[in-house]
C-alpha cells in the first residue's frame, strides 16, 4: 500500500464534499444528522464496511454529529484505499438520510 502524494489527494478531494486533510495524513469529515439514532445507524453501516476490508477509521459520535478520521497506518498517510472508503462512507450517509 503506497501513500498518495499531496497533490493527488487534493485533486481527488475537489470532487468530494466536505472532506479535508488534517495534519497532512488524515482524511476528516463531520457528518450531521437530524436524529441521534440515524447517526448511530450510519456508524454501524460504515463499521461493517470497514471490517470487511480490514481498514478502520477513528469514529466520534457527539449527539447528532459523527466525525470520521481515516488514514493508512502501514503507509503512514493517505492511500487509494482511504479515498475509496470515504466515497463509500458518503454513499452510506446518503442512504441513511433519505
Amino acid at each position: 500500500m503506497e501513500r498518495l502524494p499531496a497533490e493527488e489527494i487534493e485533486k481527488q478531494l475537489d470532487y468530494l464534499s466536505d472532506w479535508s486533510v488534517d495534519d497532512g495524513r488524515w482524511l476528516t469529515k463531520k457528518y450531521r444528522f437530524t436524529e441521534f439514532l440515524t447517526g448511530v445507524q450510519f456508524v454501524n453501516e460504515i463499521a461493517e464496511l470497514s471490517e470487511e476490508v480490514d481498514h478502520h477509521p477513528f469514529i466520534s459520535i457527539e449527539y447528532k454529529v459523527v466525525t470520521i478520521k481515516l488514514t493508512s497506518w502501514q503507509a503512514k498517510g493517505i492511500t487509494d484505499l482511504d479515498m475509496e472508503l470515504i466515497q463509500k462512507y458518503d454513499s452510506i450517509f446518503l442512504q441513511v438520510t433519505e
